[in-house]
């Protein structure tokens, strides 16, 4: 299986797209100002707590507070709320963590009640983005993640992750990281460090150390919360992080201060793999050159091909997913019906898999497979789709078929689910039904440019249209219309198709290939 990974990186956000043997199997679009994300740490202050609930309500400057349930304060709160207090009443000295002497856990069925109050300071770590109407969901057990470890504050254990089954690997990790790992600190041995050298571990624990420090650093100096002290690294860089393997042939960015970002961490984590990050810079969007336009617009919609007729019909609420298996028009064949279902359903079962990923979907997912009557059947199906989802990163848990060909899946969800918009608003009448003359649409795209050229002095610019109508503005050669514009005008002007466009709709962009805002509704005043 070949996986390739391509940015796409625009002015406001940023997208993500794996693909693996050229499907689209991972899609993430995030803006470019988002200012929360996983695993950033910041000095909260309760607002409110809520003894009903065991938890409590804290502000972290978002415009909704955080939840913090009691659960989640983390056994060693105690300790860490200790610390921290005397970190903020200190200024002059950085205390030490290795040398802190740990208080006594807190009850496991404890009361929040108990240990908060409105108006304390705590740190926190983001462990759920916000989602829908809710603020972000927050814990007090803090954790520093590089590529082969996590680190653990105020812990003293030693987890290795339950996908690395050799009982000697496990035993070598285990006695390596208690030897070189200092006191009142704890730390999780991911997958991926399976096999490592030991001068590679304690590099990258001597990092994850050198991190701690600046935050307790940070805490030091932070005057009043809520505060950010912490800082998850770029999210290109996260999501390498988290993915990166051997199987990585290729990742692609159009972005030069994006692509040198993901080559220097590359170079620093998989020296051999350098060579896979490459800069895109043809004119073409870099998602139409990889068919990931296409495959966007076709995969995010409520219904969703299989083959041969078959469909999904993906529906949302805002408890769970419901994902309804239809034959639709498909062609019978002589094998009879349990056959047909059959085939259907497996077919169903890996696009489920992939839309599970691709669209990011969490919470309970409902599936409502085509009915067979055999349990063997039902079983194979079962064993299918656990297979296409193991190389799913997201925790889930899949249940048997029912008699009803019913299936029940939970995922876990940090942040939102991927939405995409693939109905698409007129962009010549704004959904008002009226439009002017197609014919005339070139007539406005020279408006444009005497616009461009007149009131913004631009001597160089670039126009992206549908394809259709890109193949005609420059039909023609040298009589086209694309240089009967640049003779007109004196502007250098490229044409670009974009498939991520409407049939009327265009951009244009400057030499710096920022977009020009040239909204009908503005121009027509």
């Amino acid at each position: 299986m070949v996986t390739e990974l391509v940015v796409d990186v625009q002015s406001k956000e940023i997208s993500y797209a794996i693909i693996e043997d050229k499907s689209l199997v991972e899609f993430q679009q995030e803006s470019v100002n988002l200012s929360f994300s996983v695993g950033d740490i910041f000095l909260g202050r309760v607002h409110k707590v809520m003894p009903g609930l065991n938890a409590a309500f804290v502000d972290v400057g978002y415009e909704k507070d955080a939840f913090l349930h009691y659960l989640d304060l983390g056994p060693q709160f105690n300790s860490l709320n200790s610390f921290t207090k005397q970190q903020l009443s200190n200024k002059k000295k950085q205390l030490t963590l290795s040398k802190f002497n740990l208080l006594p856990e807190i009850p496991k069925d404890g009361q929040i009640a108990e240990i908060l109050s409105p108006g304390q300071e705590i740190p926190v770590q983001i462990a759920k983005e916000p989602i829908s109407t809710k603020g972000p969901r927050l814990t007090s057990e803090i954790s520093i993640a590089g590529r082969f470890l996590i680190l653990m504050p105020f812990s003293d254990k030693i987890s290795i992750s339950t996908k690395i089954k050799s009982p000697e690997e496990r035993f070598r990790l285990k006695q390596l990281l208690q030897s070189i790992t200092p006191k009142n600190f704890g730390v999780i041995v991911r997958t991926v460090a399976e096999n490592k050298k030991v001068a590679e571990l304690d590099a990258e624990l001597k990092l994850l150390l050198k991190r701690w420090d600046d935050i307790v650093l940070k805490l030091q100096n932070k005057s009043k919360a809520p505060q950010l002290i912490f800082e998850e690294t770029s999210r290109s860089v996260v999501i390498l992080r988290d993915i990166l393997n051997a199987s990585f042939e290729n990742i692609y960015v159009n972005s030069h201060e994006v692509y040198e970002e993901i080559k220097n961490y590359v170079k620093l984590i998989m020296p051999e793999k350098a060579d896979i990050v490459s800069e895109y810079k043809r004119k073409t969007p870099i998602f139409d050159f990889f068919g990931i336009t296409r495959q966007i617009k076709s995969g995010f919609g409520r219904i969703v091909s299989i083959k041969s007729g078959a469909y999904l019909i993906i529906e949302h609420t805002e408890a769970l997913h419901v994902i309804d298996v239809n034959s639709g028009n498909r062609s019978r064949t002589n094998k009879g019906q349990e056959a047909n279902a059959f085939e259907v359903n497996t077919a169903a079962a890996d696009e489920i898999a992939r839309q599970l990923r691709l669209r990011d979907l969490g919470g309970i997912i409902v599936v409502d497979f085509i009915d067979m009557l055999e349990g063997e059947n039902r079983q194979k199906l079962f064993e299918r789709l656990k297979d296409k989802m193991s190389t799913d990163r997201a925790k889930h848990n899949i249940l048997p078929l029912s008699k009803f060909c019913l299936m029940q899946i939970t995922r876990q969800r940090v942040r939102p689910q991927t939405f995409i918009q693939t109905s698409e608003t007129c962009p010549t009448c704004f959904g008002k039904g009226e439009i002017r003359p197609s014919i005339l649409f070139t007539e406005i795209l020279e408006n444009k440019l005497e616009y461009l050229i007149r009131k913004l002095k631009l001597k160089k610019c670039t126009l992206r249209v549908h394809p259709y109508v890109a193949a005609y503005i420059e039909k023609g050669g040298l009589s086209s219309l694309k240089w009967k514009w640049r003779r007109k005008y004196g502007l250098g002007i490229s044409v670009v198709p974009s498939q991520a466009m409407t049939f009327l709709e265009y951009a244009f962009f400057d030499g710096k290939n920022q977009e020009i805002d040239m909204k009908e509704e503005l121009e027509l005043k």
